[in-house]
Parts: C-alpha cells; structure tokens; sequence
C-alpha cells in the first residue's frame, strides 16, 4: 500500500522566486498533509534550489532532485520515478494551485480511476496582455477540443492520474526538448492505449506567466518546433496521419478574444493571437529544417 495519495511533481529551472510561491501555494492546501507528497527536480539551474526548498521542508513532505538540463519531459519522468504516491499530479513553478485543487481532483479520480484528470488554469497576470493572449489561447483550445463528450488535450501544469498507468504509458516522451508539445504527445498516447480523461474545472490553479513581446513569441515559436515533433513522433507510433483543424477552427480562434473582452482589448488580444498562429508557423518549419534528410531507406530522426 502507498503511503501517499498524491504525488505533486514539479520540474524548475531558474525560477527560484516563482518556485518559492508555488511551495507556499502547496501549503494552503486543505487536503490532509499526509496524504500527499512534492517532488521538485532541478532541471540543471544554475543556481542550486536546496536554499529555495529547505524552509518548505518543515510544512511539506518535500524531496528535492537536480538533474543535467535535460528538458521538462525529462524532468518529470525523473519525478516521477521517485514518487510513492497512488496517484501522480503535474504542476508547474510558475503555478500557485488553489486551496481546493487537490480535493476536486481526488473527487474526479474517485469516480474515474483509470481517468486522465485535467483541471482549469488562470492567468495570474490579468495586467499584462501577453500573458493574457497566452492564456485565452489556453481557453479556447480547453473549449474546442474538452467541450465535447470525451476531452482530448490537457496542459501539463494541471493534471493527474494513477502512477500504475503513468508507468505503463512511459511516462513523458523525453525526445522532446523543450516545455512544447510533450503534454499534447502524452494525451494522444494515452487515448490510443483506450484510456479516458475527464475534465473537472473545479481544480483550479494560478498560473503567473511572465511574457513581453519577445517571450511571447519565443514561447508560441517553440509550440511549433514542438508541434512538428508532435507530427514526426504520432508519424512513427501510428499509420493514422495528423489531423490537421479545419479553417473554422483558425477563425474561430482569431474571433475568440472579441467576444470574451471589451472591444479594444479584444481588438488587441486578437491580434496577438495572429502573431502567435505566425510564431507556430514559423517554428514548425525552423524545426522541419533541423532535421538531417535519411537515406530513401531509413527511418525518421527523432526531434
């Protein structure tokens, strides 16, 4: 029997201050103490984080891990391989869940065991407008692809599922480098293998992205280099092409913010919404360039 509920997974790397509030935000939690622990993994910081962990240690079942920068997928399979918990759960360091989160996850993985279990995500930065445009990016993708009878995507800074399936999944998909792509890869592995997800929007966690103009489009860049690892990974897994969405689904998106905002800002977050279509674009084909061409005869390089 484990001797935790939950595992609470969390990969960093250089954000020793937002790490801080995610570990305070863990010890307002109204789920009991001992029923879960955290596992943070140092991605390789340049600054060790044992000095931002230590004065958690006292309030949290706390166990902190530093790996080589070897990326977030990585990162958390390395987490996750250290848990004793029945059940994993993935946030992030810029994430602050709320009091609740643990308790609505618990109630959603009662009814669902063998479920998948993806909460909501707030921005925590309603002043700044690229972190803004990220998340009612965020939004619309929750909508279009969980609206429907069975959900198909969750991020990874808010989810969680039984360690045994995790495990027999293999975990995260490590030839993604990047904090891109993996947690859409993981989602379609794990409906391929004819397990559920479920949706429970009363676990909610604050997510403080802090972006400027170049942030932002380094961040929607690099969705695209994770997209077309996304596409090269899915290629070799399975015969079924990617589909690719609709024009609808584009318009729809660029139209989203306009019917959620005022009108200038709506005006404003819409355009930003088309700079970050373009970025992904623009990553897509940089990473496709990347890649050696193999013998007529070989298979694809993995990203």
């Amino acid at each position: 029997m484990t001797p935790y509920i939950f595992s609470i997974v969390i990969p960093t790397y250089n954000r020793p201050e937002r790490l801080a509030s995610c570990l305070q935000s863990l010890t307002r939690l109204n789920y009991p103490r001992d029923g879960f622990e955290v596992i943070v993994v140092d991605d390789g910081s340049a600054q060790p984080m044992a000095p931002t962990v230590e004065p958690f240690e006292s309030a949290l079942n706390l166990t902190l891990l530093r790996q080589v920068n070897s990326g977030p997928a990585q990162a958390r399979n390395a987490g996750a391989a250290r848990t004793q918990g029945q059940y994993l759960v993935f946030t992030d360091d810029d994430c602050q869940p709320q009091a609740n989160w643990l308790n609505a996850l618990a109630t959603q993985l009662d009814r669902q065991p063998l479920a998948l279990v993806g909460g909501h995500t707030f921005n925590a930065l309603p002043h700044n407008v690229f972190s803004t445009a990220s998340q009612v990016l965020i939004d619309y993708l929750y909508n279009y692809y969980n609206s429907r009878q069975a959900p198909s995507f969750f991020a990874s800074n808010n989810f969680a599922m039984a360690a045994e399936q995790f495990r027999q999944l293999g975990g995260f998909d490590t030839s993604f480098p990047l904090a891109a792509g993996e947690d859409r890869e993981f989602c379609d592995r794990w409906l391929q293998q004819g397990l559920p997800m479920a949706y429970a929007p009363e676990a909610r966690v604050d997510h403080s992205h802090h972006l400027s103009l170049r942030r932002f489009w380094r961040q929607h860049f690099n969705y695209g280099r994770g997209a077309y690892c996304f596409h090269q990974v899915r290629a070799r897994r399975s015969a079924a092409q990617v589909q690719v969405e609709p024009l609808r689904f584009y318009w729809q998106l660029l139209t989203y913010p306009l019917a959620q905002q005022p009108p200038l800002q709506g005006l404003l977050l819409s355009g930003l919404l088309l700079v970050s279509q373009v970025a992904n674009v623009a990553g897509f084909f940089w990473e496709r360039s990347q890649q050696p061409v193999p013998p007529a005869s070989a298979p694809a390089t993995p990203c």
